[in-house]
């Protein structure tokens, strides 16, 4: 299996991933059914900058670049906050992403457990996240790091 370090995201990376995580955000709504093409853009920038007023600096949020343990590339980015209610306190994790030609390498398995030892480490107790259903590959990763289904949203649409 792959082995990975989890390190402080750097300015000029956090620069090229808000970027794209906004609008990749932005997309995933509208592909959920819940945002319009129209507003999805503006309502994305702002659910980020409510989260991230201060960047990487933001209080209670963690954002690194994933590292290949042997070669030090980056591969891939985490994205967690801390939460401390319903009890016990908690991580969240907003976003994990692994870059598209490091997939399949065991990098996202790798990450998860990285990521079990720097929660553990801030005191938190438990990870929670949340997944859009049409993403079965985050889904299958989460299921075989031991994640459970905790809550089900359903939609049908009806107007198609």
């Amino acid at each position: 299996m792959a082995d990975v370090h989890l390190r402080p995201m750097h300015a000029k990376e956090y620069s090229a991933w808000y970027e794209r995580t906004v609008a990749d955000y932005a997309k995933d709504h509208v592909g959920a059914g819940n945002w319009s093409e129209a507003e999805a853009p503006e309502l994305s920038r702002k659910e980020f900058e409510a989260l991230l007023p201060e960047g990487t600096r933001s209080p209670g949020q963690h954002l690194y670049t994933i590292t290949d343990a042997e070669s030090e590339d980056a591969v891939g980015m985490v994205w967690f906050a801390e939460r401390g209610a319903p009890e016990p306190p908690q991580a969240f994790i907003y976003n994990i992403e692994i870059d598209a030609t490091q997939r399949g390498k065991g990098y996202g398995k790798a990450t998860m457990l990285a990521l079990e030892s720097e929660v553990r480490a801030l005191g938190l107790h438990r990870i929670g996240l949340h997944v859009f259903g049409h993403n079965e590959t985050a889904i299958r990763l989460y299921e075989r790091s031991g994640y459970r289904t905790t809550n089900i949203l359903m939609a049908k649409d009806l107007a198609e």
